[in-house]
């Protein structure tokens, strides 16, 4: 029987086993793939946004060797936290169901079954994407992650998004020799695309060195080719490969499935603003599982803090 059971491994679970620890609590961390796995799937040569400082839990300095801290260093600075804290971690282990019992929780898992008096739901969102929903999205050629720009050297890649992710690697397949074709539903760029990336993006679209479709979709991929649906009416052009950087959403169906009450909308998860208790008493949210949909308004850097409230919530139920 464990205190609280926290369920993922990323940057804010590890928070929550160091508050944890620091409060005398016993806990599990139990992960579904590896340390931080968000983090692993990101781009290889990924730069954060945040500085390497708004990015550190634990009291551990993180220190980069830019001012935006990379992938690797991020991956390598947060197995350092879980190895100075000694934190408990289960990797490759996936939740497959919670139900309550009397007074507790009994977590069943993939490997094994565990008692907890709390669970902490700190599962983020980047293993599911949001889905597309055209012809052809089940074909090989199409991926909604982006890992590395070598493979489309040379090839006609279609990127779907106008974010950060799809800048990113529209600018990397290019300078990989790929044909690269952005394809933006609004007739811009997002807003939040990174201030040292967008000089950069704007004059390769402006040269015509990356075409861009803005005010536009896909609405059909084929073996060879896609189908574009413009301002202008349907245009159909070649295509080896897609790029679908849509954003991604938390796995609804499992916190529907354990009894979270998810707004009609945005699907925001219900929480206390304060405690991150949810509907269901000793099952709490931290991280940006809490944004439902709004997969922009937490990052590592503002939901940090959750760890705390939720960690102090937890101890003072105890007493």
């Amino acid at each position: 029987m464990y205190n609280v059971i926290i369920i993922g491994a990323g940057p804010i679970g590890l928070a929550c086993g160091i508050e944890a620890v620091k409060s005398n609590i016993s806990y599990l961390i139990v992960e579904k793939g590896c340390l931080v796995n968000s983090i692993y799937n990101y781009p290889v040569n990924m730069t954060f946004f945040s500085t390497s400082d708004r990015l550190e839990i634990g009291e551990i300095p993180f220190i980069s060797h830019g001012v935006k801290p990379t992938r690797s260093e991020a991956l390598e600075y947060y197995r350092r936290v879980a190895h100075e804290w000694n934190l408990s971690i289960n990797t490759y282990e996936k939740v497959t169901g919670i139900a309550k019992e009397n007074n507790h929780f009994v977590v069943h898992t993939s490997k094994s079954t565990y008692k907890a008096e709390k669970i902490i739901m700190a599962i983020g969102f980047y293993d599911y994407p949001n889905l597309l929903n055209i012809p052809g999205e089940n074909l090989e050629k199409v991926n909604h992650y982006f890992e590395d720009a070598h493979q489309y050297s040379f090839k006609d890649v279609a990127i779907i998004g106008g974010g950060n992710s799809a800048v990113d690697a529209a600018l990397e397949t290019y300078r990989k020799g790929a044909n690269v074709t952005m394809v933006i539903k609004k007739n811009d760029l997002d807003d939040g695309v990174k201030y040292w990336v967008r000089p950069d993006i704007e004059n390769r679209i402006k040269e015509g060195s990356i075409k861009a479709y803005f005010n536009s979709e896909i609405i059909e991929i084929k073996q060879r080719s896609i189908t574009i649906k413009t301002e202008k009416g349907e245009s159909e052009i070649d295509n080896d490969f897609v790029l679908a950087l849509t954003g991604y959403h938390p796995d609804f169906d499992f916190l529907q499935s354990i009894g979270i009450d998810l707004s009609s909308s945005s699907k925001i998860p219900f929480c206390d603003e304060h405690t991150y208790e949810t509907n269901i008493k000793g099952i709490y949210l931290a991280g940006v599982v809490c944004g439902g949909m709004e997969t922009g308004k937490w990052f590592i850097e503002n939901s940090r803090s959750h760890a705390i409230s939720v960690i102090k919530h937890i101890k003072d139920s105890f007493n």
